[in-house]
This record gives C-alpha cells, structure tokens and sequence, in this order.
C-alpha cells in the first residue's frame, strides 16, 4: 500500500510584501513556504518495493535441490556463502525467502529399488544442516510451525515433495514417510498413474495422503491423471515443478480444487516468468499461484534469475506490469501456506472416520 503523503501548505504572497515577508518570523506551528519549482517528491522503485514486500510476506519456494547438491560436495559453507551454489542463507536472506521445499525427487535414472533408501539419506542431510544452523534455518511440519519459523525470522524448511517411486508401491511407506515429516508427494513415474489416469490403487494412494495432510504434486503427470487426481482429492493439490506448461483446462480444475501451480523460474528471461505468473493468474486466479527456484536442481535459470537472491527482481516485473500487492502477498505466502492449513484440516476431518489403509497394489490393481 502506497504511503500517504500531506499536500505540502503554501502561501501567496504580493510581489511588493516581499521584504515584509522575510523580515518577519514565520507563524508558529506552520513551515515556511516551499518554492514553487521544487520537485514533487518521488516514492519507491519498483525493486524497493519488492523488497519491501518480501520483508512482510517472505516467499515460499515450492522447490529446491539443495539437498542433492549438498551430497556431492565434500565441503560447504551456506552460513558465509558458497559460490559452487544457487542457494546459501546469504542469497536467501536477499531473495526474501521465508520456507522452502527441500526437494527429494530422485534423479529419473535411478533404479526403483535405490529411491527409499536414497530419500532416506536425503532426510538425514537435510536434517543435519538444519540443526548445524540454528539461528537461520528451522524445520517445519505444518502451517503453524512455518508461521512461528516466520515470525522467529528464520527461514523455515519443509521436506518433499518426495518422488513416487520412492513410495515403492506401499501405504506403509508413505505413512513412515510422513512421520519423518514430509509433507508433500509427487504421484509421477509409478505403476499406479497411468496416462490414462489413475488404477484403483492409485485412488488409494490418494485417499491415504488426504487422511495423513500430505499434499498432493501432480508435476509429470499427464493431463489425464491430474484431471482425475483433482476429481478424487478432498484435499488442494499442488503443481511445484511441471516441465511443460500445465494444459489450460487443469489450470481451471486446479482453480475450483483451491490448489496452486508454481510457476518455474527457468524461462528465457525474468518477462517470460512474469508471463507465466500472468497466464496462471488468468486462469487459475490469483488464489491458486505460487513460485518454484528449482535453484540447485541442474535446470537452466534466466539471467537475472540466477540463484535464490533474485526473487525480488522478478516480482519487481509483477509490480510493473500492475499486479496489486494483494495478489503479490498471496504468491509469496498466502497460498502455499494456506494450501498447508487446508490439507490438515481435511486431514483432522478424516482420521475421525477412516483408518489407515491397508490395501495393496497386488489386491487393488490385480
């Protein structure tokens, strides 16, 4: 919200009072004249808004490779800087993050019976540069504790998504999953989403994430499977990090669902992102927009989009292009938190009436 400004006072004084007028002591209680010719004064740039906004709502970035950067590295600094890398709590603390996802997709080529114990030993390193970082990192395993992190100015963590694979086609995995607190999943690459949709299994799958409060992530998915993913969850669903544009009719879907795509910050130029936020805004509206760096996962990023300090550029572009700052609080916050808050709600409501499931792939999808 712009700053409210006085209108300055003036006086109108005759050309031959002059002399009058500077003998005299002013009048109590008022500032003397301003010149007529003195410039009106100007408010904030673009950028120095940006700042300014990231300062109250921080952003929550849908998706970052740290973690797997981290594990190829015999040694780092994040608390000073590391050049090897996108993101580090300096950069962070420039780009006005406030959260991420610590991303656990495995790398496609990984063998299927590596993913657990791979996602295993991501948790673990997460987990052991958080706690080495205390007055800047904070872990976080719901809406609430990603406010308090917030609130104690430190950047808070949250762990997923995790890819499906990694599921290795077990309820009791995904259960065990989020106890070590991941709060997100993604239903790509497994037997249970076909092109065509999902199996019975699959419907499963998605139940028990809605009766645990793990968020839903569609990303490489097909249209297919998300349109029918959105017509069985109760709970929002997430888009963090689709390699093509997400179709126009699961946009509109996503809208009624109350979830949120995350524009990719990997286009051509810092115009062709902010084109992207446009095109989501357009569509799935303003409620159901949210941000993916995918800073340290391998993918290119545009100049001026290099690395995790440069969010407020790009939202420099939002500002310019007249994105009202409401709608700039909700894409950097609002959204992701209250995709969050509703999924434990939906959550709460279902373990009243429904046990954890106990059906398998071999059953189900028989």
């Amino acid at each position: 919200m712009a700053d409210l400004q006085d209108d300055p006072q003036t006086a109108s004084v005759a050309v031959g009072d002059i002399d009058d007028v500077r003998d005299s002591a002013p009048t109590a209680g008022r500032a003397p004249a301003e010149p007529a010719d003195a410039p009106a004064a100007e408010g904030p740039g673009p950028l120095e808004r940006a700042r300014e906004l990231l300062a109250r709502y921080p952003l929550i970035d849908g998706s970052n490779g740290l973690a797997h950067a981290l594990r190829e590295m015999a040694h780092y600094d994040l608390e000073e800087g590391e050049s090897l890398l996108e993101t580090d709590i300096p950069r962070l603390r420039d780009g006005g993050v406030g959260a991420l996802f610590w991303s656990l997709l495995t790398p496609p080529g990984l063998a299927a019976d590596r993913a657990p114990a791979t996602t295993l030993e991501h948790i673990d390193l997460i987990r052991s540069v958080v706690e080495a970082h205390p007055e800047a990192l904070r872990p976080a395993r719901s809406a609430d504790e990603l406010a308090h992190a917030r609130n104690c100015g430190r950047i808070a963590g949250l762990l997923g998504p995790v890819s499906g694979p990694a599921l290795a086609d077990s309820l009791g995995t995904l259960r065990a999953y989020h106890a070590l607190g991941v709060r997100s999943a993604a239903l790509a690459g497994t037997r249970w989403t076909q092109r065509d949709g999902l199996t019975p299994f699959g419907h499963e799958v998605v139940r028990e994430m809605n009766r645990l409060g793990m968020l839903v992530d569609l990303s490489g998915c097909t249209p297919a499977t998300m349109h029918r993913t959105l017509a069985v969850t109760r709970a929002p669903a997430v888009i963090s990090q689709h390699p093509t544009q997400v179709p126009d009719d699961v946009l509109r879907q996503l809208r009624a669902n109350g979830g949120v795509c995350m524009a990719v910050c990997t286009a051509a130029s810092v115009r062709e992102t902010a084109d992207l936020l446009d095109h989501i805004r357009d569509l799935a509206g303003p409620r159901s927009t949210a941000l993916t760096g995918a800073y340290d996962t391998g993918a290119a990023h545009a100049p001026g989009l290099e690395d995790v300090s440069c969010y407020p550029r790009l939202i420099a572009e939002l500002l310019e292009r007249g994105w009202p700052e409401a709608d700039i609080e909700l894409l950097t916050w609002s959204n992701v938190h209250r995709v969050l808050r509703d999924a434990e709600f939906v959550a709460r409501a279902t373990q009243a009436r429904r046990p954890a499931s106990t059906a398998r792939l071999t059953t189900l999808d028989a």
